[in-house]
């Protein structure tokens, strides 16, 4: 039987990079601060990782640039006291061959479960059934578990419904998903849908802002940036969403937490991956070369642009 995640808030991890050398062409990945944020992210009780995803800019890594990082990162949480701790890899491919092939590396770099984008190189020309078709070539000889990754935002605006969802959840190495993007409803028709045993597939949404509401229909939590340098506050949200019975004085504070999450996640909305990297540097005390990078995503964001978030960040630290 295939291994099976467990709830709760997983990180997308950014990858860190190093200055640029002089003389080339781009900078080298940074595993040593990779590793240490990861550990950070542990002792702080987040539920695990999601390594070399979108957020992660694993396309703009080779392959073993993505190995090194993976078993690295790997290493440094056993060598921490966490071992087995939840990984998974991102698989951002169109080509099934290619696919099975980044899932074989990150089984051999130590980590349980793959990431696998939808393959959304022609957008809407891909049918749902053609979806469906590819997601089960690829699990049937993937050899860690899969968990479905729908974010139109990357994929031409591709969109998986829930009726390929309850296909696709049918089979023994498919274990679960997650959805970045805000259709709401479709969260909620997956994480309930009878069609699905949900003890073997797991339902995980991109957006924070999604998860009180998500979780109290059986969502098993989310794969969230903001947790990367507010890990105890969205862990704490999921606490109070994810307890039952739920009692008065457990809504009151999940309903303060997910206000000032929410608030917290138009930053991420309005500076994705830089904004990311800004807040773990400014909160955490991580990535101290804010113009690191690769292209086209090298730099950071505007002069003054965090001051602008300050109340909201400040409340997100009190929490």
């Amino acid at each position: 039987m295939a291994r099976i995640p467990p709830p709760g808030v997983y990180v997308p991890s950014p990858t860190f990079f190093k200055p640029l050398s002089p003389g080339a062409h781009q900078p080298e990945v940074d595993v040593a601060t990779q590793s240490e944020h990861s550990v950070f992210l542990a002792k702080n009780g987040v539920h695990g990782l999601v390594l070399l995803g979108s957020t992660g800019e694993a396309i703009h890594l080779n392959k073993k640039e993505r190995k090194d990082l993976l078993s690295g990162v790997r290493k440094s949480l056993d060598d921490a006291g966490f071992p087995d701790y939840p990984i998974m890899a991102g698989v951002l491919v169109n080509a099934v061959d290619e696919a099975l092939e980044w899932l074989q590396d990150s089984k051999d770099a130590g980590c349980q479960w793959g990431l696998v984008l939808a393959p959304g190189y022609f957008g809407g020309a891909a049918s749902q059934e053609g979806l469906v078709e590819w997601y089960t070539t690829v699990a049937d000889k993937s050899p860690i578990p899969i968990l479905i990754y729908n974010y139109p935002g990357v994929t031409n605006g591709l969109l998986v419904t829930p009726e390929s969802y309850e296909k696709l959840a049918a089979h023994p190495n498919i274990v679960g998903c997650k959805m970045s993007h805000g259709n709401v409803s479709y969260h909620v028709q997956v994480s309930t849908s009878p069609e699905i045993d949900h003890e073997k597939f797991r339902v995980y949404s991109g957006f924070g802002q999604q998860l009180g509401p998500i979780v109290v229909f059986n969502a098993a939590g989310v794969i969230d940036g903001l947790a990367s340098f507010f890990p105890k506050t969205v862990v704490r949200l999921f606490e109070l969403a994810s307890k039952r019975p739920i009692d008065d004085a457990a809504i009151n504070e999940a309903r303060v937490l997910q206000y000032r999450v929410s608030r917290a996640e138009e930053y991420i909305g309005r500076w994705g991956i830089l904004g990311i990297r800004e807040g773990i540097y400014r909160v955490v005390g991580l990535g101290t070369y804010l113009e690191g990078g690769r292209a086209p995503l090298r730099g950071k964001i505007p002069d003054g642009a965090w001051d602008e978030w300050a109340h909201v960040m400040k409340a997100m630290s009190e929490s």
